[in-house]
């Protein structure tokens, strides 16, 4: 009974994209930074008027009074939630782009297919949670990967580039777009 060989060997995924990629200039540490700050800060500002808006449906609800309290707290499920929603939807709907990075110019490109799925951006936010840990040093570790990428990027089979020198280069240098 003869068997299957692709049961049996290694088939790498994705190579041809990743070799398509070649050469495509990446993101600094500092435009990654400042974008995922701005992006941050987005997060907050967009949690308060939600979380308003819970407390006080769930408190009027009850029939208690408001607080006007917010705090955004990581070990709460719902900030995790919602920090979840806004780095992996926006990634999966824009292929790549949040408010931080269109500002600063840079994009998530996937390693193994030419548009982000929803999974592999969900699981790079999710993946901001590996790269917390230990200190924040899965974000250090941009320094030491060859294609400068934290543990979130590895996670999901991501890179960031710089969009300014695609740009320049033309629409036909625009991998991921």
């Amino acid at each position: 009974m003869a068997r299957d060989k692709r049961n049996r060997t290694f088939e790498p995924h994705g190579m041809s994209r990743a070799k398509a990629l070649t050469g495509v200039p990446l993101a600094s540490f500092g435009q990654r930074a400042a974008a995922f700050a701005i992006d941050f800060f987005v997060v907050l500002v967009t949690y308060i008027p939600v979380e308003l808006a819970r407390q006080y449906l769930l408190l009027s609800w009850r029939h208690q009074k408001l607080d006007l309290h917010v705090e955004f707290n990581f070990h709460e499920v719902g900030n995790v939630i919602w920090l979840v929603l806004y780095f992996g939807l926006i990634i999966w709907k824009t292929n790549g782009l949040t408010l931080g990075k269109r500002l600063l110019r840079i994009r998530v490109v996937s390693l193994v297919r030419s548009k982000i799925s929803l999974w592999q951006a969900v699981e790079r936010a999710l993946g901001y949670g590996a790269s917390v840990l230990e200190l924040g040093t899965g974000f250090l570790q941009f320094f030491i990967h060859p294609n400068r990428c934290c543990v979130h990027d590895r996670i999901a089979e991501t890179i960031v580039v710089s969009e300014r020198h695609r740009i320049a280069a033309g629409p036909e240098a625009a991998a991921g777009s």
